[in-house]
């Protein structure tokens, strides 16, 4: 079940409301990504003080570990991983372009050998959906090829890009039907490709509409690419998308990246950078980005963004945090790691309290002209 409300809009900006099986989530929103059913270094209860309204599994991961048969045991992710608002599960078509060499790509699906055992595996379209339908994921995306920026060190070719992104379309077809094979609660995500060619994005995109899916993400982008070649193709399809459907923009990015993103109508955001980020000590900050490992903030009494209010800025300061990492010592990225999505949380919801007043424009290029004045 997904029912979708465009409540306002500024320019292409959106702010929207998304009604799911687990819960509320009002757009434009930021997922935090748990890939094997955790957000690394963070406790449920820490994102939902934070604020977080929905966050990410993936397909692939909890496939390999920790099986199916102990998550149906479960009943699904949700009690396994003691997260009791929505979950969105990626597919496994990204973690499988990450293997490389590894894997064999066909009609039928992708052969490859376990990262784990070595186990040889196959996962198919239908496979995915059945997977995703045991997690109990609140949405669900379809299993795409991605198609990569660059193919064994040349730029990916028109041609490539098209054989790639019509495979995907087929495969939608195939997970719609598979997801639609019994009852469901759920919803289904497709997922435009076609790399950084237009007319291609707009053939998938046409293609996935006449699927008439429950929402639309954007593939296949900050895979390499230059920031103005991902801007391009980001301003071309977002505005295209289905207008009173989800726009779910991939794995971007950085805090411009969102506004960008915003600025373009897109409503849904997931990345790993905060959490990443912060596990080597360079944190977001509205007054630029920090690098918590340099020497000059040894003996720093102010706290990380003075701005902030998460419990990493409320109660420790940079020189604490410094010596932490400094030292090895757990602590350092689980608080830089509160604090980044926060940072990110709470600048989504920055975000919807300016369209709904009208000022997004207003608001972007403050906290713009913020990041740019430097910690």
């Amino acid at each position: 079940m997904l029912k979708f409300e465009l409540l306002n809009t500024e320019g292409l900006a959106r702010r929207g409301r998304m009604t799911l099986t687990h819960g509320v989530v009002e757009t434009p929103v930021f997922m935090p990504v748990g890939t094997y059913g955790t957000v690394k270094g963070v406790m449920p209860s820490s994102l939902e003080a934070m604020g977080a309204q929905i966050i990410l599994g993936n397909t692939f991961h909890l496939w390999l570990r920790p099986g199916l048969d102990v998550l149906q045991q479960f009943g699904g992710l949700h009690r396994f991983e003691n997260w009791r608002r929505p979950i969105l599960t990626d597919s496994g078509g990204f973690q499988v372009w990450s293997l490389g060499e590894m894997r064999k790509i066909s009609e039928e699906g992708v052969k490859f050998a376990s990262p784990v055992n070595g186990d040889k595996l196959f996962l198919t379209p239908e496979l995915s959906m059945q997977i995703q339908r045991l997690l109990n994921s609140d949405i669900v995306m379809q299993f795409d090829e991605c198609t990569p920026y660059e193919t064994k060190g040349h730029l990916t070719t028109e041609d490539e890009a098209r054989v790639s992104m019509q495979l995907s379309l087929r495969w939608a077809q195939r997970c719609r039907d598979e997801f639609e094979r019994g009852e469901n609660p759920n919803a289904l995500f497709g997922i435009v490709q076609g790399g950084m060619h237009e007319h291609l994005r707009d053939e998938s995109l046409a293609g996935l509409a006449a699927l008439e899916l429950t929402g639309y993400a954007i593939g296949g982008l900050s895979v390499g690419e230059p920031k103005p070649e991902m801007l391009r193709v980001l301003q071309h399809v977002a505005p295209q998308m289905p207008a009173h459907k989800p726009r779910y923009l991939m794995g971007v990015g950085t805090p411009e990246d969102l506004l960008d993103g915003v600025a373009a109508g897109i409503d849904m955001f997931d990345c790993v950078m905060p959490t990443r980020n912060a596990r080597n000590g360079h944190l977001f900050t509205r007054f630029g980005d920090l690098r918590l490992r340099n020497a000059r903030y040894k003996t720093d009494e102010r706290p990380i963004d003075e701005s902030c209010t998460c419990p990493a800025c409320a109660g420790f300061s940079r020189a604490y945090l410094h010596h932490l990492d400094r030292c090895g010592e757990m602590l350092a990225p689980m608080l830089a790691s509160i604090h980044n999505l926060h940072f990110y949380v709470n600048l989504m919801r920055e975000v919807r309290d300016a369209l709904e007043v009208g000022e997004f424009a207003v608001f972007a290029a403050r906290f713009r002209a913020d990041r740019a004045r430097g910690v």
